[in-house]
């Protein structure tokens, strides 16, 4: 199959592993309404919690990403299922709705300043634009204690979620 794109490797993540508390952030989640400042814990205070860090909304993986996940229906395994990107609480609500995500439940971060993946030790600079950087796609399976249960992080790009592992490490949470 002849690509139509580069792949490129990227630098070896330095993301928090198995075992370790999760790195804690308070940003907009957005749904298919409205948006408010909400932290991490608050999520994991209710439980389990799956963290999917993506591209910027509208580009190709992270449509690619949202459209495996919910068809996987990872959002019906009694755990949070959340995404973070720097994209604007704007763009988050058109991609929740051309993404079809509005009636799973399914919320997103936005991170215009891409602190958290730095705290997370997930940061892409983006190839010949100085200054611009967006997360590499992540997962982070987070249990209500706030303890990371599996972590897995893009090596290049693009690269893709491990989804059958993923998704088992939710129905192992969410059990």
């Amino acid at each position: 199959m002849e690509l139509e794109f580069d792949v490129v490797e990227l630098e070896p993540p330095e993301h928090p592993s198995e075992g370790e508390t999760a790195p804690s952030f308070e940003r907009p989640l957005v749904n298919d309404e409205y948006w408010e400042d909400t932290s991490l814990a608050e999520l994991t205070d209710d439980g389990p919690v799956a963290l999917v860090f993506y591209p910027m909304d509208g580009a190709f993986p992270a449509t690619y990403i949202w459209k495996e996940l919910r068809e996987r229906g990872v959002d019906s395994h009694g755990v949070t299922v959340v995404g973070l990107s720097i994209s604007t609480p704007y763009e988050h609500k058109t991609f929740i709705a051309e993404q079809g995500l509005g009636d799973t439940g399914i919320r997103l971060f936005s991170d215009p300043s891409n602190e958290v993946p730095t705290r997370y030790g997930i940061v892409n600079d983006l190839d010949g634009m100085a200054g611009i950087e967006e997360p590499r796609p992540a997962t982070f399976v987070i249990d209500g204690a706030g303890t990371i249960q599996y972590a897995w992080a893009a090596s290049e790009h693009p690269e893709f979620p491990e989804y059958d592992e993923f998704e088992a490490a939710i129905e192992a949470v969410g059990e």
